[in-house]
């Protein structure tokens, strides 16, 4: 496994990705900078939190079926991970969150308005970037940006009488994660130059190996017991936050299940609630349930990659989607 969290089996391959990441890192630092200390201080703050990069990386390996030696293709890579950074303190704020990537949140630090100002510093950046990439760019760019705030809000408002919790669910995470992750993998390929079918495939990838990381965190956030999603195992539960192995439990009639659907009904602030509810659900049908769920959905992005032409690039993209597996435990 490299560095960049996918195991490589063509060195060249590698060295050309990693130093299209290391490109758009270096170009990151200079689209957050700003003349006011303050918006730069904060705008900087979470990206030198660290981060997995996961988008670059796809917007990278995506370019490999064309010729991603295009400039493009890294200012296509600033402009996805600058609209994912932005997200985040939109986020953070909507959650009151504390923490985020091991440090304090900037709402936490500056405030909830300049963190929700600092994010649409971030949006303006990406905005001014994509628009040298051409109107179709731009096109898909608002488009993503649509469908990221629309699932903002259908998380914000939740189900109505008339929806299903976990239909509803699955579109939100559709929505805020699956959207902005196909767009890197069809910015990658589009900015190389690959065809239309091939733009068409990975924007499908994308899509898919994007809900199943999100899912697969749902999953390890009730099985884990080392915190492998980068939170305290069982955080979600506690929040009352929905997840896909809660929202499944929740389905459940059989009267084994009566306490934890119970429980699962509200926050559980109480420690021994919480205990209790992450014992009961981890044995629960609901998790293998859940597995199944995400395991299909990474077998459904590796079978769109038989499409593509056979290369160390597609070697690596399935890569991406037995590393759900392995996730999952």
């Amino acid at each position: 496994m490299s560095t960049l969290g996918v195991s490589f089996t063509d060195a060249a391959l590698e060295a050309r990705v990693s130093a299209g990441v290391d490109e758009v890192e270096r170009q990151l630092v200079a689209a957050v900078d700003s003349p006011s200390r303050l918006v730069a201080e904060a705008a900087a703050h979470l990206l030198n939190a660290g981060g997995k990069r996961f988008r670059p990386l796809l917007v990278m390996l995506a370019a490999e079926f064309g010729d991603p030696s295009r400039p493009e293709v890294a200012n296509s890579a600033v402009v996805v991970e600058l609209t994912h950074l932005a997200t985040l303190y939109h986020d953070d704020v909507m959650d009151e969150a504390d923490i985020r990537r091991g440090a304090p949140s900037a709402n936490s630090r500056w405030g909830n308005s300049v963190a929700i100002l600092v994010g649409d510093f971030l949006f303006a950046q990406a905005s001014d970037l994509v628009s040298d990439l051409g109107p179709d760019a731009v096109r898909i760019q608002a488009r993503t940006f649509s469908r990221l705030v629309q699932g903002q809000i259908r998380e914000t408002i939740g189900p109505d009488e008339t929806e299903d919790a976990l239909a509803h669910y699955l579109g939100v995470v559709a929505d805020k994660t699956g959207s902005l992750i196909a767009t890197a993998a069809r910015f990658g390929a589009m900015m190389a130059g690959a065809s239309d079918d091939v733009q068409e495939t990975l924007t499908e990838f994308g899509e898919r190996i994007g809900a199943a990381f999100q899912l697969a965190d749902d999953v390890i956030d009730v099985a884990s017991e080392t915190g492998d999603s980068g939170k305290t195992p069982g955080t979600d539960l506690r929040e009352g936050v929905p997840t896909l192995p809660t929202l499944i439990a929740l389905r459940s009639t059989d009267d084994a299940s009566a306490r934890l659907r119970e429980l699962l009904s509200k926050p559980l602030t109480d420690d021994a609630e919480h205990a209790e509810a992450l014992a009961l659900l981890r044995v629960h049908p609901a998790i293998a349930e859940a597995r199944s769920y995400v395991q299909a959905e990474a077998d459904a992005a590796g079978v769109l990659l038989a499409k593509l032409p056979d290369s160390p690039a597609r070697a690596a993209l399935q890569e991406l989607c037995d590393t759900v597996a392995t996730r999952l435990g």
